[in-house]
């Protein structure tokens, strides 16, 4: 056992029963203090952990990095030290804060390193060099096929041999709190010519993304049994969509003004090293797939998600709730299809699993299916109803794993949507 992962841990700093964040859990972030420098920092309980002001006062001298890691504005080279010693930080943070350890006790230095997560401003994680989405969700691609062709032809013939994606566009991923500028393109009515203007189908797209913690040169590949030596960790993502855009743009090509727009994260990475208790039995693949991703351990992740939308002014509604567990392909498969080719990878790289959708309708992880086309609007709390997001709504994110008492979470992911832009 991971010892930070050991479920009798507590910690002397006081962590709410619910919380996303407890001593099980660190997970790293970057936020700035009122005019100081951005640093990176952890999580437990209410409080972001001052990494920096830890390794000021020694407490990571023995793992052997440089330092100055902790004083940047990604997690980037953070990371890059390897996870060897990124698992020995965190180790490190569960001997400092934990209740009944003297040896590495830190609490005379609390107000120096413990702040309150009100006081901080949560920065984007990570320079995200390259960004690709999956489409392994057998559920949503079952419901999107069903509905744009027939039942009999849901999947297309290649969906369950490979895991299907695309290359998205880094530069539009935003960090949580960050609004979404409803987007402007072509839309083609059923019947005239093709029109400009703001997207009238706008959606959100509840997915989880990981984060690859080790380069590999071009010509190298990621065996499927070794691809979790190359994976950090995971966030919460959002990948928005404008599915009257994409409607009309994405033959032959694919999605593309349609999704490059804005993608929304959560600001915490939860790394994979603090998801491994929450492992569980990945789908049976059938037909058996091709020998280079055939993993000798197939699992997926226990990772409750929850989407709620909030009206201006008004309380929000949860109208999703689903599970990454119901993903058909695994990140391990992702990244060692992704690889196979010979295609190279780079610290704080992207992937993002597609949404995820579960087997029930109120599991269903995107407008589009939950309102199937527009035909069926859901209704929210305040008695309006939604067929798609709305000016001035925001979409909240929530993803947590739990067992055995324990609550890992990853925070909140969560945007308004403000009205397009005019374009002359």
């Amino acid at each position: 056992m991971i010892r930070a992962n050991d479920p009798s841990l507590k910690s002397w700093v006081e962590v709410a029963p619910d919380s996303d964040f407890p001593i099980q859990n660190l997970p790293f972030g970057v936020c700035k203090m009122g005019n100081k420098r951005a640093v990176v920092v952890s999580a437990i309980g209410e409080y972001v952990i001052d990494l920096s002001v830890l390794a000021e006062h020694g407490f990571f001298d023995d793992i052997g990095f440089d330092m100055r890691v902790f004083e940047k504005e990604t997690l980037n080279d953070f990371i890059a030290i390897g996870k060897e010693k990124t698992a020995m930080v965190r180790d490190r943070l569960s001997l400092v804060l934990d209740t009944d350890l003297d040896d590495w006790d830190a609490s005379e230095l609390e107000k120096y390193f413990l702040i309150p997560m009100s006081e901080v401003h949560m920065l984007m994680p990570l320079d995200i060099g390259d960004y690709t989405d999956f489409y392994s969700s057998i559920d949503h691609a079952t419901n999107v096929g069903t509905m744009f062709r027939d039942p009999e032809n849901a999947l297309l013939p290649n969906w369950k041999h490979l895991p299907v994606g695309y290359h998205g566009r880094s530069s539009s991923i935003m960090v949580s709190g960050t609004p979404t500028i409803r987007p402007n393109g072509q839309q083609k009515p059923n019947d005239g010519p093709p029109v400009f203007g703001p997207c009238k189908l706008l959606d959100f797209e509840l997915e989880m993304g990981f984060v690859v913690g080790r380069e590999t040169q071009l010509g190298e590949t990621v065996p499927v049994d070794q691809a979790e030596d190359f994976i950090f960790g995971m966030v919460i993502l959002n990948d928005w969509s404008a599915r009257d855009i994409q409607k009309w743009e994405y033959i032959p090509l694919g999605p593309f003004l349609a999704k490059n727009f804005q993608s929304t994260i959560s600001p915490w990475v939860v790394t994979l090293d603090a998801l491994q208790p929450f492992k569980v039995d990945g789908y049976k693949q059938t037909p058996a797939v091709l020998p280079y991703l055939k993993q000798s351990d197939l699992k997926n992740i226990d990772i409750n998600l929850e989407v709620a939308i909030q009206p201006e002014g008004a309380a929000p509604t949860t109208v999703c709730r689903s599970n990454y567990k119901y993903m058909y392909w695994t990140m391990s498969q992702q990244l060692a299809h992704h690889t196979v080719n010979g295609c190279n990878v780079r610290v704080g790289d992207m992937y993002g699993s597609g949404t995820i959708s579960g087997p029930e309708k109120s599991s269903y992880g995107s407008m589009l299916e939950l309102s199937w086309k527009g035909t069926q609007p859901v209704l929210l709390d305040n008695g309006e109803e939604r067929k798609f997001i709305k000016d001035m709504d925001t979409v909240i994110m929530h993803a947590y794993s739990e067992k055995d008492g324990v609550r890992v979470g990853f925070g909140e992911c969560s945007s308004q949507v403000l009205p397009a832009r005019t374009v002359v």
